[in-house]
């Protein structure tokens, strides 16, 4: 995830609910700075918690690691 695709996707999927970093960090059982440094591209998720972060959004895997994957 090196250019930031999934941290400009996630903060822009985050906003569009209406959810605060605290807020969405509770639905995962992390802590609002783990989901800012998830935005600002210095950690990832693993990968039981990036697809449960899919899920959440419905959207696919694709579409938060890829640059120019639509969303459906």
């Amino acid at each position: 995830m090196k250019n930031n695709i999934f941290g400009q996707k996630l903060k822009e999927l985050r906003i569009e609910k209406g959810l605060s970093q605290r807020k969405f960090g509770g639905i995962f059982n992390v802590c609002n700075q783990t989901v800012s440094f998830w935005e600002l591209g210095s950690r990832e998720p693993d990968l039981d918690t990036l697809l449960a972060i899919a899920h959440y959004f419905d959207v696919s895997v694709e579409y938060l690691l890829e640059e120019n994957t639509l969303r459906f």
